[in-house]
């Protein structure tokens, strides 16, 4: 039975086609399927998608993935049915992510009617656009609550939000209670997390972000490292001196000559 596919997302996708799709005109069944191409809907109607042995309920702000060479039953509430579509390729191999066949996208679902919109615009004049907008849909798809929820194991949105928040504020002061704040858990919980996903406390995780921009800053920037330093939320030299021996084991000085090596 399937419940679930794997996209390969480390390239963008080839859009074949995308636009607003009408289904039901022949009746409240439609029996089809795309022998080369995924296929992406986000819904405006009511039905069900069956396929694999498996009946998906469709809502309005729902998202499903179908690959290809699939047969798919659609079978719909009332008739006509509008949606979104797109059909494309995807020519990765890499950066493989388990998403449900079927999503209630909730509050992103109108970001992801947006793009897929923009993405039919930009179909005619600018494939690459039309890619790159598709591109976003995918990777979003990969972060709706349905995909954090998989059992195969995808991050808690708590989790990515204090993840984003920190990432989004390694130059200023960053304390566990207002990560967890941002995140709309509590301290436990949010430390709990970060544990059983990175193994490290919240506090050794900001470390380890922050000496990770630092190295990229290093090595790849003629940035002084007074500015480096603080722009990594570690003004105080002798502290960002004793941070980077810590976690790159070396000074700034000596990180930064290894790397122009």
């Amino acid at each position: 039975m399937v419940h679930s596919v794997e996209l390969a997302l480390e390239l963008p996708p080839c859009v074949e086609n995308a636009g607003v799709g009408v289904h039901g005109h022949a009746g409240p069944h439609d029996v089809f399927r795309l022998p080369r191409l995924w296929q992406l809907h986000l819904y405006g109607y009511s039905g069900t998608l069956e396929f694999g042995g498996v009946r998906h309920p469709i809502r309005p702000g729902h998202i499903s993935l179908v690959p290809p060479d699939t047969e798919v039953h659609f079978h719909y509430d009332t008739t006509p049915c509008e949606h979104l579509y797109a059909h494309f390729t995807l020519p990765g191999e890499d950066e493989r992510r388990r998403v449900p066949v079927m999503q209630d996208a909730g509050a992103d679902a109108a970001v992801l009617r947006a793009l897929l919109r923009q993405t039919v615009a930009a179909g005619p004049q600018s494939p690459a656009r039309a890619a790159a907008e598709l591109w976003t849909v995918l990777w979003r798809t990969t972060g709706l609550a349905g995909a954090s929820a998989d059992p195969e194991g995808y991050r808690h949105p708590a989790l990515r939000t204090a993840m984003a928040h920190i990432e989004e504020h390694l130059a200023d002061p960053l304390g566990v209670p207002d990560i967890a704040r941002a995140a709309g858990i509590s301290h436990t919980q949010l430390t709990r997390l970060f544990r059983k996903d990175t193994g490290l406390t919240v506090v050794g995780y900001i470390r380890h972000r922050r000496m990770e921009r630092a190295r990229h800053l290093l090595i790849a920037s003629t940035l002084a490292i007074p500015a480096i330093a603080a722009t990594v939320g570690i003004p105080d030299l002798q502290a960002f001196n004793k941070t980077c021996r810590r976690e790159l084991g070396a000074s700034p000085r000596a990180v930064r000559h290894s790397g122009h090596r």
